[in-house]
């Protein structure tokens, strides 16, 4: 069952890759394919690719998209590996999955994602650690056993920050979720825009 909070991802990614102008996305992660469903619904995107690493999940995505009319391709493989391969994506999206990765590995993503693929939107969501304590979770726990790893909002704005300064995009982190004073909101969007990109013009105007 989808949640409030995934509803809200969910339109939050939505809205920036309308806003992006984006004809070619791919999904790193996309798991069941409840974004790909979404993201079916708009007109003005004209290929979709799925990356999944869990033949399980893939399956299920597979049953779930069965009328695509060729704009769907949906294909097993890891978020680290599959951007060194891709050309020609506007937007890349990474909905609540670099929390599974060790964090020894972001550099991998990095160089793929930013470097090798560098589409001119890249939207990434995390969940917000400072939000945890409301959740009922202390110290080093995490939302889900198999997160690696969960930033806080300065954390996760310090990390963006240097990727984009690295590779000539430019960021904004944005809420996602209801705001409670003093812990924010419960996930967390970083929205990389290339610099010197159409969407890049439109966020300066």
């Amino acid at each position: 069952m989808t949640t409030t909070l995934h509803r809200d991802r969910l339109v939050a990614v939505l809205q920036r890759v309308r806003q992006s102008g984006a004809r070619r996305v791919v999904d790193l992660g996309c798991g069941d394919g409840e974004l790909i469903t979404q993201l079916l619904d708009e007109p003005g995107i004209e290929k979709i690719l799925g990356i999944e690493l869990s033949p399980r999940r893939l399956l299920r995505a597979r049953e779930r998209l069965t009328s695509t009319q060729g704009r769907l391709e949906l294909r097993q493989g890891s978020m680290l590996t599959e951007p060194h391969r891709l050309d020609g994506y506007d937007c890349a999206i990474l909905l609540e999955t670099i929390e599974h990765l060790d964090p020894r590995e972001l550099s991998q993503l990095e160089q793929g994602l930013f470097a090798r693929l560098a589409p001119e939107t890249i939207l990434i969501s995390t969940p917000n650690a400072d939000y945890n304590p409301l959740l009922g979770l202390t110290g080093r726990q995490f939302r889900h056993p198999e997160h690696r790893f969960e930033w806080g909002r300065a954390r996760f704005l310090r990390w963006a920050e240097g990727i984009a300064d690295r590779h000539g995009y430019g960021v904004q982190r944005v809420d996602v979720g209801e705001l409670e004073t003093g812990y924010g909101a419960p996930s967390q969007l970083a929205h990389f825009s290339r610099l010197g990109s159409k969407v890049d013009c439109l966020h300066r105007a």
